[in-house]
C-alpha cells in the first residue's frame, strides 16, 4: 500500500510546473483548526497552509512560511511529511502569468527566505504568515487581493476560541477586520486553476 501511494505521489509531481502553487489540509494543531474553521468558503476546501513550487533538475522544492520555521526552501516531500501529521496536498496553477513574471515571483520568494512567521497576522508586523507570504510572492501580478479578515466562528458569530487563546498569549487585541488573506480564499481565486491532488 505504501508503495502503491509513493509511485502514485511521484506521477502527480511531474505535473508540478515552477510557479505552481501547493495547498495542504488542515493539520492536527489549534492554530490550524482556528484558521480553517473561521477562514471556510462556499466552495470545498479546507486548506491551512500554502507554497509556491520551483522546480530545479527534475526535483521540486516549495518555498513557504512556517510557524515552526518562518519562510524556508523545502522538497516537495518534506513539505507533505511529518511524524506528526498525514497531510493532503493540492496543486493549483495561476492563470495568464508570464514566465517572466513567473521568474520574478520566484526571485522574491527566494529574497525572503529566512523571514520569521508573522503570528501576529497584520501585514504591517515583522515577518510573514503562509498566505501573506504568498501574497507577496506574487503582488507585483496582482494575482491575489487582500480582505478584511475575521476570526469569528461563522455559526456563532462569536471569535473561535483558538484565537482567543492565541490572541491573549500574545498580548494583543484580535485584529478583527484588518485586512488580510488566508488559504482557504486564495485557493479560490478565479486566477488559479486546480490542477489536482499530489497527496
Amino acid at each position: 500500500m505504501i508503495f502503491v501511494i509513493t509511485v502514485l505521489a511521484a506521477c502527480n509531481q511531474n505535473k508540478i510546473q515552477t510557479g505552481d502553487i501547493v495547498f495542504r489540509s488542515v493539520i492536527n494543531t489549534e492554530l490550524s483548526e482556528a484558521i480553517n474553521e473561521v477562514t471556510q468558503t462556499a466552495k470545498k476546501s479546507n486548506y491551512t497552509h500554502i507554497g509556491v513550487c520551483e522546480v530545479l533538475n527534475n526535483i521540486v522544492y516549495v518555498y513557504h512560511s512556517d510557524s515552526d520555521t518562518g519562510v524556508v526552501k523545502e522538497t516537495i516531500e518534506e513539505f507533505y511529511t511529518s511524524e506528526k501529521n498525514d497531510y493532503l496536498v493540492d496543486l493549483f496553477r495561476v492563470k495568464n502569468i508570464s514566465n517572466l513574471q513567473i521568474q520574478q515571483a520566484l526571485q522574491k520568494a527566494k529574497t525572503l527566505v529566512g523571514q520569521p512567521y508573522n503570528f501576529t497576522y497584520i501585514l504591517e508586523d515583522e515577518g510573514y504568515y503562509c498566505s501573506e507570504y504568498i501574497y507577496e510572492v506574487f503582488k507585483n501580478d496582482s494575482v491575489f487581493t487582500l480582505e478584511p479578515m475575521t476570526f469569528k466562528n461563522p455559526k456563532t458569530k462569536t471569535f473561535h476560541q483558538g484565537w482567543i487563546k492565541h490572541y491573549n498569549n500574545l498580548g494583543i487585541p484580535i485584529p478583527e477586520a484588518k485586512l488580510g488573506c488566508n488559504p482557504n480564499g486564495m485557493a479560490n481565486n478565479n486566477r488559479l486553476e486546480f490542477m489536482g491532488a499530489i497527496k
